[in-house]
């Protein structure tokens, strides 16, 4: 298990593989604001509504000049099915050797119901234009994500 970077701190880079087969990363995005957020699993309830969310005010978050990217450890075949089925615009990074959730130290044990288990922290970092982490929802809101996002870009760019 690795640690969470922290605000102040430069964002790991990554590359990964999305529901296109395409190979994205952090370093695509120099210059642009970036939500990189991680979720737990495609087309479940919290992550659909989140992901929806983030589509639904899609144009604003563009508008903002921040670029979205969802990881998760599911596979790309995962990852193309939840796209397609509800339209998403962004792309969502297959992560299942978990090197990229280890790199923003997300995956851990989480306990639910009771239950513990290995699995990946719902958590969103804010990266600026010049790859520092500027905020971290460690707990991000999934019906009212992307207003989270764009108020706290806005009160950090001042």
């Amino acid at each position: 298990m690795s640690t969470m970077p922290t605000v102040g701190d430069t964002a790991p880079a990554f590359s990964g593989t999305t529901q296109n087969g395409e190979t994205v990363s952090l370093s695509d995005f120099a210059g642009q604001r970036v939500a990189l957020y991680f979720y737990p699993k495609d087309d479940t309830p919290g992550c659909t509504k989140q992901a929806c969310n983030l589509r639904d005010h899609y144009q604003d978050l563009l508008d903002a000049d921040v670029a979205v990217v969802g990881v998760s450890p599911d596979n790309t075949a995962s990852h193309e099915q939840f796209a397609e089925k509800y339209d998403l615009p962004f792309p969502l990074i297959a992560d299942p050797d978990h090197e990229i959730l280890n790199a923003y130290g997300v995956w851990g044990e989480r306990n639910l119901y009771g239950n513990r288990f290995m699995g990946v922290k719902r958590t969103t970092f804010l990266i600026d234009a010049d790859g520092t982490i500027v905020h971290i929802f460690k707990r991000p809101k999934v019906s009212e994500h992307t207003a989270e996002v764009l108020a706290k870009f806005e009160a950090v760019s001042g």
